[in-house]
């Protein structure tokens, strides 16, 4: 609001009829100001009521006061503002090359506003422009400087975001100029320079190694002094971190010139290069991180920045990346939110949004076309995953492989998925770098600022294909015709600082031939034992080793100790009455006689985890209650709606406990859960699909990351999956976390595979993988968790099985016999299985008045790494052993059969079989229907036991 006297004389230059219609629609304005014109809003929000000085008048133009149709005047000219700045994006001059199909932009003229250049000539500028930081004459120059700010080389895109404030403060740094940059002369000639050695770099790739893909930056060169800009504020500003994730494009040059790779380094990988008839898709092999490596393309790398003192440096990471191009949006986001967060107190982590910074550089068709990009912008506000706001780049090449913006999306802008996330929008040429790096300034200014997300649309060009050894002039023509008449980046800021002389002319030519010439020495100078065939990689040690060495057990008097601090609750808190019943009976579950059920074995390994020091991070959907409402970890108070975790009352606690409620996401979630489980490898990261069947949702991340991730890259993970898994007859998509999936991509030790059948089982698990967190042995737990188990006292577990023995890779199925004591010497069939379905097995053999000598049974708890020499061992104790039979409830196409088979086959001794039984192989995971499931899952427990043989089970 302006101060009192700028109210008056703004208002004074209104009278008569015009004065009476501009009080008529105040008054309408203050009624509802939805009711008055958008122009007419805006000068009551900026001036106030409608007053005159003592009867005072201000002259215009010539002397001559306002006539009746000022209003009217001032009324179109302000919306021609409003529409530049809404729409100022339409008109920028944002496309180096490819801008043939722009839209109109009448929108823009003064005509359509019904005003002329003569009319606004006549009105002053501070009439549409009371902020304006220039001296300007008249309101026709006011708007030529403001479609010069907004239709540029660098145009805007705010008005979606609906915080006052940040839309305020945009439009001040917008239409004030004051986030450009001001180069100096010398600092002109590095920008140059750096852009020469960026073009330089990739001309010598195409030279040196011909037809081998490096998806180059070429069109968007100036992405790398870009990133040089944020970085250099970064370290200003002593964030300890800088995250960052990118597709192909540019990812060689970024290495090299943002992250510091030695180019005798890339050099090398290129040189193990097969020729063009025999290279793979994906491109070469190169230097391994893990023992199997991966393309060079795919490959991150690590690099501390200094910030001019001793103190601080920030360390720039770039992740590394598979082929699916958008599945690291996520993963950099985990990795940002694991740097932020403290967790070295009780309670819940504390975020500093300071400590990191999150950028991801997208692709123009991906960013638009995958979903996990939209996954995780919902991800940027939340409480459990927000990390102070991402800065966003679309490296905008206009096309998408071979595919035109118009097959790939149906917006106007690539950008335009951010809008939803009231993310603010900078279109900028790629062939302005100073526009570029004003873009970069402002962008970094808001995030620090706002700590939200924040995105620049680099428009640039691809100027060869896809890869290099695609030919793009069969597919776009017409923009290969212009990109081939295109000069670089590096020429036309060249030829411009020639103009302007800052630089000399033949000084451009003296920076290519000094950077060519570099390159050449370096490569030239390349020792041979530096460019030899990579020998293959062994694995760690402690990837072979077998985790059974870690103890997990917890004395009696700790365990009670800490139950009973979790039953306690604050005072004054009224936690819901029916709930806090059933929470009760907890405080007597270790007494003897009595079993611990799931949910409470869980919540004592997480205490003993707590109290031993390490953080613990779980997420997933429903997960705070539990899908199946057994877990409780969160409670709310009934009267004031605040909450309060039972964990984070534990006195003994040395570390922090998260639990959150994910948004309605697997890939997002699951990729940022798995980004924070590799940078914070000393936390338990723990994510809980609701269904098991709903982590197929989040399958790329499983198979990129997870389960590879170091095999390929190196990168640790000891992220646990809670998977519910068991046929109970609710349908196909509540039935199967697809047990199949995770086994085929078993191999390595890349991760344990679980289906256990007791609460203490859960509760060493849990602890075991606790303890190998930071060391060789770490690796991810993939466990099948049961739904309608949670609550069957065959699944509890007694006190003693938690404080004298730890996990079993195998346990004995008990119900088998009605003596006390197995005749082993008897028994010609062992049934072997995991899960809910050995559990209905012992359900029926209690009912059934057969003893069973014939039939034993043992479960085998933990399927990868399968154990053999245990299931070995207890092959032995049966003499007359004849056959091996796996029972399971999935069809056989599905669970772990295909699996086991083979590993059966090979136990098998002379004239010994082995059988399935169970569903045969089907496309759907289960039937839908609940009788038809019933009679199915009789079928093979009665085939199991072959109770419907006779004599074979007596």
């Amino acid at each position: 609001m302006s101060n009192p006297e700028s109210k008056e004389t703004f208002w004074s230059t209104f009278h008569g009829p015009n004065m009476g219609y501009i009080e008529e629609q105040y008054e309408r304005y203050q009624e509802d100001e939805t009711t008055v014109d958008a122009s007419l809003k805006e000068l009551f929000d900026k001036h106030g009521a409608p007053v005159q000085a003592n009867g005072a008048t201000t002259q215009t133009g010539e002397g001559s006061a306002p006539s009746s149709q000022d209003i009217v005047k001032v009324s179109a000219a302000l919306k021609l503002v409003e529409a530049i700045r809404r729409d100022g994006h339409l008109a920028a001059d944002i496309y180096a090359v490819g801008g043939f199909d722009r839209p109109d932009a009448e929108l823009l003229e003064p005509e359509t506003y019904g005003t002329s250049k003569e009319e606004l000539e006549q009105l002053p500028a501070e009439w549409v422009w009371p902020e304006a930081n220039v001296k300007l004459e008249n309101a026709w120059q006011a708007i030529q400087t403001l479609k010069e700010r907004y239709a540029g080389t660098l145009s805007f895109e705010y008005e979606h975001v609906h915080n006052e404030n940040e839309r305020s403060w945009l439009r001040d740094r917008v239409e004030s100029g004051s986030f450009n940059v001001n180069l100096s002369n010398e600092e002109r000639k590095q920008l140059l320079y750096r852009l020469v050695e960026v073009e330089n770099f990739e001309h010598f790739l195409a030279k040196t190694f011909v037809a081998q893909k490096r998806f180059s930056i070429e069109g968007l060169d100036v992405m790398v002094p870009m990133l040089d800009k944020m970085i250099q504020g970064a370290a200003g500003d002593h964030i300890q971190h800088v995250m960052m994730g990118m597709a192909h494009r540019g990812r060689l040059n970024v290495l090299a010139h943002v992250l510091g790779k030695p180019y005798e380094k890339i050099f090398s990988e290129f040189n193990h290069s097969p020729e063009k008839e025999l290279m793979p898709s994906e491109g070469s092999q190169g230097i391994n991180y893990g023992w199997t490596g991966d393309v060079k393309y795919h490959f991150g790398a690590k690099r501390e920045v200094k910030n001019g003192d001793d103190k601080h440096s920030t360390r720039v990471t770039l992740s590394h990346n598979p082929s699916h191009l958008e599945f690291v949006n996520p993963v950099v986001q985990g990795f940002t939110r694991a740097a932020q967060d403290y967790r070295e107190e009780p309670g819940n982590s504390v975020i500093d949004e300071d400590a990191a910074l999150g950028v991801l550089i997208h692709g123009d068709a991906a960013f638009i076309g995958e979903g996990v990009v939209a996954e995780t912008l919902n991800l940027s506000d939340l409480e459990g995953y927000r990390s102070g706001g991402t800065v966003h780049i679309i490296a905008n090449n206009l096309v998408g492989f071979t595919t035109n913006r118009k097959d790939g999306r149906s917006t106007r802008y690539a950008s335009d998925l951010a809008k939803g996330f009231e993310i603010p929008i900078m279109h900028v040429n790629a062939d302005d770098p100073e526009a570029c790096l004003s873009a970069m300034a402002l962008a970094y200014e808001y995030r620090q600022k706002f700590h939200k997300d924040v995105l620049i649309d680099l428009v640039g060009y691809r100027r060869f294909g896809h890869n290099e050894m695609d030919e793009p002039r069969a597919t776009q023509p017409r923009l290969y015709n212009e990109i081939d008449e295109h000069p670089t980046v590096a020429d036309v800021y060249g030829e411009r600082l020639l103009k302007q002389e800052v630089i000399e002319d033949g000084e451009l030519d003296e920076y290519k031939e000094k950077v060519t010439s570099n390159l050449n020495d370096i490569y030239n100078s390349m020792k041979e034992e530096e460019t030899h065939e990579p020998d293959v990689q062994s694995r760690p040690q402690g990837v072979e080793r077998s985790l059974q060495e870690f103890d997990t057990v917890v004395e009696l008097d700790r365990l009670k100790a800490l139950n009973e601090q979790m039953l306690k609750r604050p005072e004054g808190f009224n936690g819901f009455k029916k709930l806090e019943k059933i929470l009760q009976k907890r405080q007597n579950m270790l007494e003897e006689g009595n079993k611990v059920d799931w949910a409470t074995a869980e919540a004592l390994a997480f205490a003993t985890i707590l109290e031993e020091g390490q953080p613990i991070r779980v997420t997933g959907q429903d997960t705070q209650r539990g899908t199946f409402a057994h877990r409780h970890m969160v409670l709310h108070d009934v009267e004031t709606g605040e909450t309060y975790c039972p964990l984070h009352g534990i006195e003994q606690a040395k570390a922090s406990f998260d639990i959150f409620n994910s948004p309605l996401s697997e890939a997002g979630v699951l990729g940022f859960e798995y980004g924070y489980s590799v940078h914070s490898q000393e936390t338990l990261v723990i994510w809980e699909a609701q269904f098991g069947d709903f982590a197929n949702a989040g399958q790329v991340i499983f198979d990129q990351f997870v389960s590879s991730g170091r095999a390929k890259w190196n990168e640790q993970s000891n992220m646990v999956f809670l998977l519910p898994h068991g046929y109970e007859g609710q349908g196909p998509e509540h039935s199967s976390a697809r047990l199949e999936r995770f086994l085929q991509l078993a191999a390595e030790n890349n991760w344990t595979v679980a289906n256990v059948t007791s609460a203490a089982q859960y509760f060493h698990l849990l602890r075991r993988q606790s303890a190998i967190s930071c060391k060789e042995e770490e690796r991810p737990l993939v466990l099948m968790t049961p739904k309608s188990l949670l609550r069957n006292q065959r699944v509890a577990s007694a006190a003693d099985e938690f404080t004298e023995s730890g996990f079993h890779t195998i346990v004995r199925q008990p119900g088998l016999t009605k003596e006390k004591k197995k005749d082993k010497e008897k028994v010609e069939t062992l049934l072997l299985g995991s899960g809910k379905i050995m559990v209905d097995i012992e359900d029926r053999t209690e009912k059934e008045e057969a003893s069973f000598e014939k039939v034993d049974a043992v479960r085998v708890e933990q399927i990868y790494p399968f154990p053999k020499e245990k299931l070995k061992e207890i092959m032995k104790e049966y003499p007359k052993l004849k056959e091996l039979v796996w029972v399971q409830e999935e069809p056989q196409n599905m669970g772990s059969w295909y699996f086991v088979e083979g590993i059966l086959y090979n136990l098998l001794g002379e004239g010994q079989i082995h059988r399935y039984v169970g569903r045969p192989h089907r496309a759907s995971p289960s039937v839908g229907e609940p009788n038809i499931h019933k009679t199915e899952q009789n079928r093979i427990i009665q085939e199991a036991l072959q109770i419907s043989k006779g004599g074979n089970a007596q």
